[in-house]
């Protein structure tokens, strides 16, 4: 078993242990995901990207892990191997953005 498994199953043992899997429907999970993601930017608010890595790597780290905990949840409530879609997300990356178009730009897919 690889070690993404074995994280899931660590991530569910402790809610498990918790008796929160009733807790964690895809619904409630997309909102927490958008919820902790949204504490990640507000750490970012006014402030330069190295200014907050400089003084804030550790809240960066807890609120980035809060955001992988959920959607790996998310993933293993759909019974959906993350390797799997992270590997077609970047397939369909690839084809909407060719590296002769997208090289050195920061345009979306439509713009190039």
């Amino acid at each position: 078993m690889n070690e993404l498994n074995e994280l899931i199953k660590k991530i569910n043992k402790f809610r498990d242990e918790r008796n929160w899997r009733q807790f964690h429907n895809e619904k409630d999970l997309a909102i927490s995901i958008s919820l902790e993601a949204s504490e990640l930017l507000e750490l970012f608010q006014w402030k330069t990207s190295t200014e907050v890595k400089e003084k804030k790597l550790g809240r960066i780290k807890e609120e980035l892990a809060d955001v992988l905990i959920y959607s790996y949840m998310m993933a293993d409530n759909l019974d959906l191997n993350v390797e799997e879609i992270i590997a077609e997300k970047l397939k369909l990356n690839e084809e909407k953005y060719p590296i002769n178009k997208a090289k050195d730009k920061n345009d979306k897919y439509t713009e190039l």
